[in-house]
């Protein structure tokens, strides 16, 4: 291979996107964008709804940088990961999911598509973990 060849391939690798890429919420859940405003949160063994609403709040104060009373939408319930194969995963939004009327739920859940909570309540569910989450908080 001549070294154009060489530039021009290591040019256009740099450019791709890398879906592979995933932010780490405090606990532990990886959190991957998929597709423009739509988020996913992986699971790990044992995880519950706790654990992806922590997950999702958690990379919406520390990389989007939400305002407290930002809602969080489930785009689409727990069930296989696109990022992931082999992990269950929900997708959330910033955004309704169409079709899907917010609706009160009294019940934490993330099976529903449409259900929501703002980002600070989200975000709360990550206290009590085995991790520090306020050491998150200092900026």
């Amino acid at each position: 291979m001549t070294l154009k060849r060489c530039v021009q391939v290591l040019a256009l690798v740099s450019v791709m996107p890398t879906a592979a890429s995933a932010w780490r919420a405090v606990n532990q859940h990886d959190v991957y964008q998929i597709a423009p405003g739509v988020f996913e949160v992986v699971s790990e063994p044992g995880s519950g709804a706790v654990d992806f609403w922590c997950g999702i709040g958690d990379f919406g104060r520390m990389q989007l940088n939400l305002g407290a009373t930002q809602k969080i939408y489930i785009w689409r319930g727990i069930g296989p990961s696109v990022t992931r194969p082999e992990r269950a995963a929900v997708q959330f939004s910033l955004n309704e999911p169409p079709g899907e009327a917010a609706k009160p739920s009294y019940t934490l859940s993330v099976k529903q598509a449409g259900d929501s909570l703002s980002a600070s309540f989200a975000r709360q569910y990550c206290a009590g973990s085995r991790f520090d989450p306020f050491e998150r908080w200092i900026d």
